[in-house]
């Protein structure tokens, strides 16, 4: 055969296998989430999840070795719902303070909580498993960083601690509350949420003036002083 003719089915062979592989990863992943919404992390198997996304076992072990690894590529997908929270449009304008952007904000993550089931196993609820742990840890760095961007886009923030993170463990600090509360209810109560949304504040009021300057409009790209 000639160059041509050799090259021709090796093409096809590069492309299909892209595209059908990321629907048979996302087809996993939407069993992997369907599986936590009944059961938790406690019965999953690599099998229960074949089963469910009606694939042989073999197919799921290729793409992840293992339930944590399953787990750890969903906590992924969890997160991005979370930083799109902290990338959504918001009016500049009805920012009296700095505690009107927090409560925008966390009202945006209970939201997601509320919604997804998997969030709540994933990141609220009691696993056991070090590398989900781990993963969650890695991405709360990603969502503080964001969410000072976000805060010095609309506010003036003053100089802040170098070797700790105050926007991380403002997330984290008010996920325990909410953590509290799904291990207690299965779900974020009314009342917790609230607790949560104080605890968040109350830990950067630390740090932040009550009086923080407002920007006269949002600054782009902007990053703590």
């Amino acid at each position: 055969m000639s160059s041509s003719e050799h090259q021709q089915p090796s093409v096809a062979r590069t492309r299909k296998p892209r595209a059908s592989s990321q629907a048979r990863i996302a087809a996993i992943l939407a069993a992997v989430r369907a599986e936590l919404a009944e059961q938790g992390t406690g019965e999953l198997s690599i099998y229960s999840v074949a089963a469910r996304a009606g694939i042989p076992p073999s197919s799921v072990y290729h793409f992840f070795a293992s339930v944590p690894a399953l787990l750890e590529a969903l906590t992924s997908e969890v997160h991005a719902a979370f930083r799109a929270c902290l990338q959504a449009p918001l009016d500049h304008a009805q920012l009296r303070d700095w505690r009107d952007l927090s409560r925008i904000v966390e009202s945006r993550m209970l939201e997601t909580y509320a919604a997804d089931p998997a969030a709540r196993q994933l990141v609220l609820a009691q696993h056991g498993l070090t590398e989900v742990t781990r993963a969650d840890q890695r991405h709360d760095v990603e969502l503080g960083r964001l969410l000072q961007q976000l805060f010095a886009r609309h506010f003036q923030l003053p100089a802040l601690p170098e070797d700790i993170d105050i926007f991380t463990l403002a997330l984290e600090l008010s996920d325990r509350v909410y953590a509290s509360s799904v291990q207690s209810h299965g779900v974020i109560t009314p009342r917790m949420a609230e607790e949560g949304m104080r605890v968040f504040d109350a830990y950067l009021a630390l740090y932040l003036p009550a009086h923080l300057p407002k920007h006269p409009a949002p600054i782009c790209g902007a990053a703590s002083q």
